[in-house]
Parts: C-alpha cells; sequence; structure tokens
C-alpha cells in the first residue's frame, strides 16, 4: 500500500512539474516515491532481469548499447536522460513498470546499495579512475566498497573488463566472472597492484603484480581489427555508428551482458551498432557558416579518449570548462590531460573556466584565443567543421543554448 501511494504521488510531482514547465519531473516523482517509501526501488525491480552498468567513463553509452541489445528479447526499462542515482533509477522503473527487463546506469558510489536492491541478473564493470575526488574520494577506496558490494551477489554475472586493472581486481574473486578486453587508454590511476600495493608490470596487452598473484585474466570477448570475437572464437563484424576505440570496448560489453541474459549474440552485435546519439553528445548542429560536432568528457581518462577523437583536419576546436559542482569544482585535473598534439587546429578557450583552461594550454604551447561563450567560441573559428569537446555542465548550457536559438 504505501509502495502504490508513493509511485501515486510521484505520478502527480510528474504531472506538476510538466505543467508548470519545469522538465519531465522524473526526477522530483522519484525523490518523492523515495521519501514516502524508501523500499520503492525493491519494489519495481521484482520480476524484472536487470543489467547493471558502471564505471567512471562511458556508462551512458554502454547502457544505450545494452538496451538496444537487450531490446531482440523484449521491452526494456531504461533511463533516457543518463541519471543514474536513486531517483532517477526509480523514475526509470517507474516508466517502464511491464519491462520484464532493465538496463540501469549507476553512479559508481550507488553500485553497492543499488545491486542489493534490485539483485541484477547482471553487472558491467567498465573502467575505475579518478573522477571529482571532492565528492568521489581516491579511487582504490571505490575499488574496495565495489569489490565488497559484489561479494554478496555470487550469482549475479559480471561483465567485467580485463584491461582495467582496478575492475580486475573487483571481479578476480567473484565466481561468475564474464571477463572482456575491452580497452584501457588510461593507466595512471593503476601503476600499482589494488591488492599488494607492488608495481603492475604490463608486458604488451598482458599486465601482472610483482607483489601478489594478480594478472590479467584471459578475455572470453575481445576486440580483433574490425571483428568482435566471443567464447568458441565465434566471429561478428562490428560495426558502429560512434566513434572511437573506447565505443568498441563498450559494444563488446554491452553484447556480453546481452548474451549473458540469452540475447542471439548476432542479434545482439547488430542492435548495438544502432546507436547514433546519447543524450545529444557526438551529434553535429550547425552554427552559422559551422557544422559543430559535440564532444562529453568528465575527467582526465574520459578527456584523453576523447581528444583522441578530435579529427585533425577540422577547422576549429572549442574546449569549453566549467568548474560547478557536477563538474568538480577543483580543475587541477586539467594538467593531467594532454594537449600538446593539435597543430594546425584553431583552438578555442571557452567556459566558466575559460582562464584557467587557457594557463593550461599556454604551458602546453598550444596556440589559442579565449572565447568564454562557447557559442561564440564556435562562431570565430574559420567556417567549415569545428569540434566542440566541453566538460559535463558546460556541455549541458550549451545544448540549451543551441535549442533556444534553434527555437
Amino acid at each position: 500500500m504505501r509502495g502504490r501511494l508513493a509511485l501515486a504521488a510521484a505520478a502527480a510531482a510528474s504531472w506538476a512539474s510538466q505543467k508548470a514547465g519545469r522538465g519531465k519531473g522524473s526526477m522530483i516523482g522519484g525523490l518523492i516515491a523515495l521519501k514516502i517509501d524508501p523500499t520503492v526501488m525493491d519494489q519495481l525491480g521484482r520480476q524484472r532481469r536487470t543489467v547493471l552498468v558502471t564505471g567512471t567513463n562511458g556508462k551512458s553509452t554502454t547502457t544505450r548499447m545494452t538496451t538496444a541489445a537487450l531490446s531482440t528479447l523484449g521491452t526494456v526499462a531504461t533511463q533516457a536522460d543518463g541519471a543514474n542515482m536513486d531517483a532517477g533509477i526509480v523514475a526509470a522503473l517507474n516508466a517502464h513498470r511491464r519491462a520484464p527487463l532493465a538496463a540501469i546506469e549507476v553512479d559508481e558510489l550507488h553500485l553497492p546499495h543499488v545491486t542489493d536492491s534490485l539483485n541484477p541478473s547482471a553487472v558491467v564493470l567498465l573502467n575505475l579512475s579518478r573522477d571529482q575526488l571532492d565528492r568521489v574520494g581516491e579511487i582504490n577506496m571505490i575499488e574496495r566498497k565495489l569489490r565488497a558490494g559484489l561479494a554478496g551477489h555470487p550469482a549475479t554475472v559480471v561483465v567485467a573488463n580485463c584491461d582495467d586493472v582496478l575492475v580486475t581486481s573487483i571481479a578476480y574473486d567473484h565466481p561468475n566472472v564474464v571477463w572482456v578486453s575491452a580497452g584501457s587508454g588510461w593507466a595512471m590511476d593503476a601503476t600499482s597492484c589494488p591488492r599488494s600495493g607492488e608495481p603492475i608490470v604490463w608486458e604488451g596487452t598482458h599486465w601482472r603484480s610483482t607483489g601478489a598473484d594478480f594478472q590479467r585474466p584471459e578475455p572470453d570477448w575481445w576486440l580483433d581489427g574490425d571483428d568482435l570475437v566471443g567464447p568458441d572464437g565465434v566471429r561478428f563484424p562490428l560495426r558502429l555508428a560512434l566513434p572511437g576505440r573506447a565505443n568498441r570496448g563498450n559494444a563488446a560489453q554491452a553484447v556480453a551482458a546481452a548474451v549473458a541474459l540469452g540475447a542471439d549474440a548476432e542479434q545482439a552485435v547488430a542492435a548495438a551498432g544502432t546507436v547514433r546519439e546519447i543524450a545529444g553528445r557526438y551529434r553535429t548542429v550547425q552554427v552559422g557558416e559551422h557544422d559543430a560536432r559535440l564532444l562529453l568528457a568528465k575527467n582526465p581518462a574520459g578527456w584523453q579518449e576523447a581528444l583522441s577523437m578530435i579529427e585533425p583536419t577540422s577547422a576549429g576546436l572549442v574546449i569549453a570548462v566549467n568548474g560547478q559542482v557536477p563538474d568538480g569544482e577543483d580543475l587541477s585535473w586539467l594538467w593531467d590531460v594532454r594537449f600538446e598534439h593539435f597543430e594546425g587546429v584553431q583552438v578555442v578557450a571557452a567556459g566558466e573556466r575559460a582562464t584557467d583552461l587557457a594557463v593550461r594550454l599556454t604551458y602546453a604551447g598550444v596556440e589559442h584565443t579565449t572565447v568564454p561563450d562557447p557559442v561564440r567560441a564556435i562562431a570565430s573559428c574559420p567556417a567549415g567543421h569545428v569540434e566542440v569537446l566541453a566538460n559535463y555542465t558546460a556541455f549541458r548550457d550549451l545544448n540549451r543554448d543551441l535549442e533556444e536559438r534553434a527555437s
């Protein structure tokens, strides 16, 4: 009875938010439902087979790909907006109450208690690196929390990236793991073994700890050129609409998770390849004489991966950085990102913290101009294709401004 009351109140709050022009109201609905009945997530998760997706980077993309792959089995509940904490998860499950399947993006800090609530069929572990130290804390502490949380769910299939040292440590002792070689372009947070503290030694793609019985497992799924290879050597062409090697790794883990729940591998691969845009990311918009491709990055590992996607023949590159609470107010991470390889591209520093970024670009030897407003920064570039790379609130605000200009 209390759960039904909570969901009715959530529906009323969402309706009122929409009528007031304050958005869809899903978040406020989820918050109210949890206030009335803190067990409402448990209730909404019953009778579903659920995949949880977590990691520092790639959660939204992999969740969208997992949703597409699972859709070959039936209707899937998921977040359309990437709201990956409790209220957003409750809203997503409430919006699709009859869906027998769910693909849910989960913030790393929330994974243990969300796993307890939803008792998922599978958990996808993508990667783990430094992200908003003012909120998240040291990365080894997160690794220990996630390892302890999964220990209570031995029947859950863990789809883990064996190229990421910290992710491997989380899953290493779990009895039910599907290992995926999804790649790891960032190793600065895993130079030492999370179990012994001794150095990690890399030998090609293989790695091992010098102080513990801990090394890279043999993958069940891996990428081989343009193909995804699975158990028993099955091979499928992997054709994606999204750019970058990281997204190929995301697709591999999404397919592995869907197959673990019974999806046909070939159909799952084809479905994952249909994903083209995630909440405005990767889309190209016309801004005056410029066609601007919008990319999002939120931490050093994500920035490094996004920078590798920049088209070197672009007329311009706009880098927009804010320092609001959702971004992390400490921007010292800018000094961990390699900005040194943009010869021949006109670079513009933008965003609320454009001056901080400009200092970093100066020390990197990157010629640039400073135009704080991202839309004006795009307009300052030569006509043609412009790459726009922004962190969380800068990306959000730019999308809002572009939508207002178009209306």
